[in-house]
Parts: structure tokens; sequence; C-alpha cells
């Protein structure tokens, strides 16, 4: 199997400075936070209801919020511990109000890694720090990443550096073994079990967009899927969590991917990753090979351009087929996942383990940017410890990318299930001025949709005139708001048009 370069371009978008300082950093395992809050929305479609009262008592895995609605994704404990609290947040995406369950942990406080620990380690290979005993207990089976399989290392380029002496070869063989029988596991399962077990882990595309993952695989009846797309590009300035998953769980998500295929049935599997991450393509070829699925998975580099990570815009550059407007990509025979999302699906399938973690990129203007699995709920100003103190308001912190995330006002938000990346700016927001009619946003626009038409509706409260102008296919990728010299947040008033049509 060759990997398939650069064949497919982007007439439309952006070649952003990437800014992706972090992309040779491995992932760091922090510690299980003393308390969390976790929201009972962190998905699109259906509010999850506590199935917790305060006092009691829940262990890390234990099912904490769930909704009777099919369009949704259960919620899970990410610590042990005792429910203080049943909260009423914000939710800063929607601006809505919804509830939250306040765990806080009884054991001892666990140590966290300062940063003069971090510069001298930042070089040195995976290594999961005090890992927690009831990590275990949530796993019926116990998991240990590649990166400590036998005190083994991943190199950057994804290849396996042994820290005993002996046989590098040999080592590698017992390491693809183990994966080998997971397979096994894999083939004697139906789709219906998949499924089954995606829905009751919780898992949401954690691309961003978090729609449920069972729902997503629901192929209806009357469609036929002949593509899936496993999205890797990560295109989008800065975050390297995916990029650095692809490299260290590159086994554990190629057979996520295995399973999504037996569940949708194509005729191929593509894996999308942009020609910036050659080092993860590479060792993913190797770990197909060595799983023995280069019959049914094919690789693709693209070039790195954004918003090439984009569900619709993948599909068109790779495919040459437009969603139509309203549609989805089943429409066209595909279906689109994310590289971590496989990886959760692996977890749930192989490790009956609920998505109570991520892998997060904590980056921006911080002298020490990282990539850390954290637990779903851990609070900002736990985290704080990797990069130094945020309360002297010096910083403004977005969750996700600098195009597509949100700005927190409150440094106690938790991180949640479609949370990436936590990126702290030392900027100075610009203020918004009128437009020039320059119309720099609908020459950028990948959807070639005309945006500047969308902030005359919503500021005259013309909502109406925004789906006829298909506000519905807007993506929302921020090329329009990036590129305004009338610093307008278009994003933002395409936001509240969807929101106020949604109401309707």
């Amino acid at each position: 199997m060759n990997i398939v370069q650069k064949k497919y371009g982007l007439f439309h978008g952006l070649k952003l400075r990437e800014n992706k300082k972090s992309s040779s950093i491995p992932i760091k395992i922090m510690p299980s936070p003393k308390r969390v809050i976790i929201p009972m929305q962190q998905h699109l479609g259906a509010e999850c209801e506590p199935v917790v009262n305060r006092g009691d008592f829940v262990k890390a895995g234990q099912l904490i919020g769930d909704s009777a609605s099919f369009v949704s994704a259960k919620i899970h404990a990410s610590i042990d511990g005792e429910v203080k609290s049943i909260l009423r947040i914000v939710n800063p995406v929607t601006s809505g109000i919804i509830s939250a369950v306040e765990i806080v942990s009884e054991e001892i406080e666990e140590g966290i890694i300062s940063n003069n620990q971090l510069d001298d380690e930042k070089n040195q290979q995976v290594q999961q720090v005090n890992q927690e005993p009831h990590h275990k207990q949530v796993n019926q089976q116990p998991h240990q990443p590649p990166s400590q399989i036998n005190n083994q290392t991943v190199s950057q380029s994804g290849s396996l550096s042994g820290r005993q002496s002996g046989s590098q070869e040999n080592k590698y063989e017992d390491y693809e073994g183990k994966y080998k029988e997971y397979l096994k596991t894999v083939e004697k399962l139906e789709p219906k079990e998949f499924i089954e077990k995606i829905k009751e882990a919780g898992i949401v595309g954690l691309g961003g967009a978090t729609f449920p993952t069972h729902v997503k695989l629901s192929v209806p009846k009357d469609k036929i899927v002949d593509t899936v797309i496993l999205n890797g590009c990560e295109c989008e300035p800065y975050i390297t969590a995916d990029h650095r998953l692809m490299i260290e769980y590159g086994f554990e998500m190629l057979i996520g991917a295995l399973i999504i295929f037996k569940i949708i049935n194509p005729a191929g599997l593509i894996i999308a990753i942009e020609d910036n991450k050659e080092d993860a393509a590479k060792s993913l070829e190797q770990k197909i090979f060595a799983l023995g699925l280069q019959e049914k998975f094919k690789l693709v580099l693209l070039p790195s351009k954004y918003p090439m990570g984009a569900e619709k815009t993948l599909i068109k550059n790779i495919l040459k087929r437009k969603v139509p407007v309203g549609g989805l990509p089943f429409d066209v025979g595909v279906v689109v996942q994310n590289v971590a999302t496989a990886k959760a699906i692996f977890d749930a399938v192989i490790l009956n383990k609920p998505l109570i973690e991520r892998v997060v990129t904590i980056t921006g203007d911080i002298e020490h940017p990282l990539n850390l699995m954290v637990k779903i709920g851990t609070l900002l100003t736990d985290m704080a410890e990797y990069f130094g103190k945020i309360g002297d308001k010096k910083y403004k912190v977005i969750f996700g990318g600098p195009m597509t995330g949100f700005t927190i006002g409150n440094i106690n938000f938790p991180l949640t299930k479609g949370t990436g990346c936590i990126l702290l700016e030392k900027v100075s927001p610009r203020s918004e001025s009128n437009c020039i009619r320059c119309s720099r946003c609908v020459s950028i626009c990948p959807m070639n949709l005309e945006p500047l038409m969308y902030v005359n509706f919503v500021k005259n409260n013309k909502y109406e005139d925004c789906s006829s102008y298909y506000i519905e296919s807007c993506i929302e990728c921020g090329s329009c708001a990036y590129i305004c010299p009338a610093s307008i947040p278009i994003v933002g008033y395409i936001k509240t048009g969807k929101a106020v049509l949604s109401r309707k």
C-alpha cells in the first residue's frame, strides 16, 4: 500500500501560520483532579438529566447523566468521589443554562507535574504520571497506551524504541501481537453490538462537532454508504492532539476504524491526513500492514490548507462529491469520523471504557505548550499548573482552536468532550467597525456563501432571509471572520441567526 500524496487541492481556503509548537511533544497523562464539574450537555442533541443525587458516591465510568432521546449522549463520572451538588451553569457555546454534576474525590490529592519538571522531560517519551488506583476498576481489561507496554515508548516517527535491552524487532512483534488479539474480538461482534457499546459509552464526535456517534453510524436503510473517511487532517492552527494520538495510539485508532468499517460495510476506508503530518502517516502505514488491513484502508496526504478538515470540504476534495444543501454526508454515500473518535470507539468496544477523558492541546502564548490526557470535567484552574497562572487576566482563554473556538470568560469552566485545544493568547480584542464591502469573506468562503449578508440580516432581525441565503450550509470555519479587515465577528452573527431559526 502506497500513501497517495497531494492529489487533491482546496480551491478556497486559507494558508495559515500553523503554530503547531506541540507537534513533537508526547502526550502526558494528568493525574485525576480532586474535583470535577461535568455538564449534562456536551453534545448536539437533547440534554441529559442527572441520574445521581447529592450525597451519592460514584465510581469513575459510572453513568451519571442520561436521556430518553435517541439524539443524545450518555454522561459518565470521570473520577471516584461524592456527588456534592447538582449545578446550573451557562453553556458558553449556546449561552443556555444546563445542569452539571459536581463530584469531589475523597482520595489524597495527587501530585501535579511542575513546569520545571516538564521542561526537563519535554523531549522524553510518553510517561504516565501517578496513575490512579481506580483506573483498573473502570476497565474490565486493564489498558496501557502503546507508550507503556513493556516500558517501551513511541518515537516521533511512530516506531517503537525500547528502553530495555533486547531485540527491537521482537519487541515490535510482541506489541503488534496484542492488537492482533483485539482484532479477533472485533470479528466476534455484530454491528448492532458495536452500536450499543458506542451508545453506552457516550461517544461523540471528538473533532469538535460532538454529534452522538451511535446516531451518526446508524445510517438509514435507504442510504448506501460506499466510503468511510477517517479525518486526521487537524487543519486548524495550534492544535496537535490528533497528530500525537495518531502516532502514539495508532493501533487503537486503526482498530476503532475497523469497527466503524464493520458497522458501515463500505467498499473502502480512507484515512485523510494533511501533509504536515507525514510522520503520523508513515507510522499508520506501518501499523496498517502489521494488522493486515492494507486491502481495506487507504492513506491520503492532503495539502495543509484551512479548512481542509471540515467534513463537507473533505468529501468534496477527496471524492469530488458535493453534499446537497440541507443534506448529510450519507446522502452522497459517505460517513466521516475523526481519528480521536475512532480511538474512543476502541476504548468502548475492546476495553468497556466510556468516554471520560480526552487528549487536549494546551498552547498559545505560554512557555510550555503540551498535549495532555485530561479527565472530562477538569477545571481550567486545575490544569493551570502546566502552563502558569491565568488569574491576572493577561490571557484570553479559548476553548477550541483560534478559528472555531469560543472565548471562556470564567476560568473555572470545565473541560468537555468536544474540547481538543485550550488556547491562551496575549492579544487585545479588535473593535468591530462597519463593513467596507470588500467581499473578501465571499471570496474565501469554502462553501461559496455570502457571509456579509448574514451579518446584515441578523443586525436587522431578518432571520428568514438568512435561510434564503443558505445559512444552514455554513460550516462555521471562521475563515470569513479571520480575513475581515473590519474585525466583524461574522461567525458570531451566523451562530445567532442559526440559533434563532432553530427555535422557529
